[in-house]
């Protein structure tokens, strides 16, 4: 009976919004479409017939309403610790950030003029309504704390926007959410201030009936902004006792689908809006939609099917809602299923972004870096010193840390102020002295890192000697052990920095692979040879990024030790004699000779693949000496 009379606040508070929106939902979405606001089907959109927008209105009236009759029957507070007016407050901001909305809906405002809608109801979040991320960190300064606020609003509001791309997906990702934010605050032994949650949760299902595919009608923009808006404010009224993990932890993951859909979109953007800057292309504006958000990608993934594309992102918001619940439980051993958590999603999250944006990245940097204007090849050639230098700047602060903390401990204020620019300073110069920010790191040679390494270890024997005699404190506890062990780390990072770019341009070639190897319009590969000239002829590839439409599926070699080894991340399947075995293991359509043969044994290769009827085709690295007078060349060097 206790137990009954506990749960039922919360369940009345639940099933009271449920049966408003249940209610009103159809009415709504009658009244929508007699206004004519409705979604029709355009190449962008999904619905394949008219759809009524909007209906997040009956979710805004039957969360609102209901939850305001049960606070004035029952004169409970709507969340204990509360500071008296903000829940009425915050509740008429949400009314006028649903009101936003459904302008929108109506009249179709313009990005820049909703966006300035949304940051002036979040700036009344933290100037009317009182609430900030002051309550966790008290000493933050008031700008800070009031521009965190705008954007952490602002930033779920626009999240759920752009996730209600398909039926029922925003309004069941709220759902999840809610009772996610509900479930951490009783687990932490604040259950009272969860009766909103779960009246916002049984609007949600209320609205869902009518939003699950097929669809009858949308949240619209008043329904998608008013769900954002809720969901980023409740965390700031909550006060438990372990007040970040339950303001701060559970609510980004349990919002983690959107937002990290909403970080994509920015960068899918940005990039694109690099790419087409001086064209007037739609698509090279960064506010313009799309049709890659993580729920279009999904859906073609399913076969177009939304209620398995649905499904896909609610078990993904319910596994990161459950490390969160369970993150709480574990206390002071979460910090383990965090970093798991942590892993996983960058699994999830490099999978999907390298099919677009880490693809339209590469376009870019690749338009960059062959780009015809001389402007642009000035300006990049120009940044490159600066870049390099910020790099070892950086590198060399951190080989300080890791060398300090690794021999003497965390280091003091003093020690930072006195050692770190003494040490920067030496080593940077011996750098400069010995040309490493004249060389050409994309094309340097063995000598030129020799060099490099003789600059960075001259550089920290340096700085130990001014050290140990102007500042002999800092040298108590050791003589000279640092010299060698700081020269060797900083080496590696600076080597690193100028290595960087050889791998990167090697991931893109491997995403352009991946996303090339499904393509049917796409020449497959075999390689015979697996030195030299291969090497050369895969830099080639890779030069050549997002442009191929080939990509090696295999090399084979005669040598027998090299079989099932990888080469440049190709598998060597086997010898020549085993090519015809191999091309039909592999599917290639062509086969590239990438090594010294001579005519001899060009014979046999011609009659060993004669009968695989795929192309063949003789790949070289040839000196052709000029003859400056009139005449023909006369010699040809292999």
């Amino acid at each position: 009976m206790q137990i009954l009379e506990q749960i039922l606040p919360y369940a009345t508070s639940f099933l009271g919004a449920f049966a408003l929106t249940l209610v009103l939902t159809p009415l709504v979405r009658e009244m929508n479409r007699r206004l004519g606001m409705v979604d029709k089907p355009d190449p962008r959109r999904i619905n394949k017939v008219p759809i009524p927008r909007g209906g997040g209105l009956a979710l805004v009236i039957g969360v609102v309403v209901s939850f305001s009759i049960f606070l004035g029957v029952t004169g409970r507070p709507a969340m204990p610790g509360l500071r008296e007016g903000v829940f009425w407050r915050l509740g008429a901001l949400s009314v006028a950030m649903a009101a936003i909305g459904l302008a929108d809906d109506k009249f179709s405002l313009s990005p820049k003029l909703k966006l300035a809608g949304q940051l002036a109801v979040a700036f009344l979040v933290w100037f009317w309504a009182k609430l900030g991320f002051a309550s966790l960190w008290p000493d933050i300064p008031a700008w800070i704390d009031c521009f965190l606020t705008m954007c952490w609003v602002a930033g779920a509001v626009n999240a759920f926007n752009l996730i209600d791309g398909l039926d029922g997906l925003a309004s069941g990702l709220a759902f999840i959410a809610s009772l996610g934010m509900a479930g951490a605050l009783i687990f932490s032994g604040s259950a009272s201030s969860a009766l909103f949650h779960f009246a916002f949760a049984g609007g949600l299902l209320g609205f869902l009936r009518y939003n699950y595919n097929p669809a009858s009608v949308f949240l619209g923009d008043s329904g998608s902004m008013f769900i954002g808006f809720s969901l980023a404010v409740l965390p700031l009224c909550s006060h438990a006792p372990n007040s970040f993990l339950v303001s701060v932890g559970v609510p980004l993951l349990a919002m983690g689908v959107p937002i990290f859909d909403t970080l994509l979109a920015i960068l899918r953007r940005s990039i694109r809006h690099l790419m087409h800057m001086g064209e007037n292309a739609a698509e090279g504006q960064v506010m313009t939609a799309d049709a890659d958000h993580l729920h279009h990608r999904i859906l073609r993934s399913v076969g177009l099917n939304q209620r398995k594309a649905a499904w896909i992102l609610y078990a993904i918001a319910l596994f990161f809602v459950s490390v969160g619940l369970v993150g709480i439980s574990l206390k002071s051993r979460s910090a383990g299923l965090w970093l798991f958590a942590l892993a996983v999603a960058s699994v999830v999250v490099f999978r999907d972004m390298s099919s677009v944006e880490f693809f339209d990245a590469g376009r870019l940097l690749s338009t960059v870096a062959h780009a015809q204007n001389v402007v642009i090849r000035r300006r990049v050639a120009r940044l490159s010193t600066p870049l390099y230098v910020m790099a070892d700047v950086m590198a060399l602060a951190i080989t300080f840390f890791i060398v300090h903390c690794s021999l003497f401990g965390w280091p003091d204020i003093r020690e930072v102020m006195t050692i770190l620019p003494v040490r920067a300073t030496c080593v940077f110069v011996f750098l400069v002295a010995l040309r490493a920010y004249s060389t050409v790191w994309s094309r340097a040679m063995l000598s030129n890192y020799l060099r490099l390494f003789v600059a960075c270890i001259m550089g920290s024997a340096a700085g130990t000697v001014v050290l140990y005699y102007l500042t002999p404190y800092c040298y108590e506890r050791s003589v000279f052990a640092t010299t060698f062990f700081y020269a060797m780390t900083f080496a590696t990072g600076v080597v690193a920095v100028r290595t960087v770019r050889g791998i990167v341009r090697d991931l893109f070639y491997a995403i352009d692979c991946s996303r090339l190897v499904g393509r049917r319009d796409v020449s497959r590969i075999l390689v015979y040879g697996s030195g030299l000239r291969y090497r050369t002829f895969r830099r080639e590839l890779v030069r050549r990024t997002t442009e191929n439409d080939r990509i090696i599926v295999g090399i084979i070699d005669d040598d027998l030790l090299l079989r099932g080894h990888y080469i440049g991340g190709i598998r060597v399947y086997g010898t020549l004699m085993e090519a015809s075995e191999i091309i039909n293991r592999v599917n290639a359509d062509s086969v590239v000779i990438a090594c010294e043969i001579s005519p001899e044994w060009m014979k046999v290769v011609r009659d060993t693949l004669a009968p695989t009827g795929v192309k063949v085709s003789l790949f070289t690295i040839k000196e052709t000496e000029v003859c400056l007078t009139e005449g023909d060349t006369r010699k040809k060097v292999d």
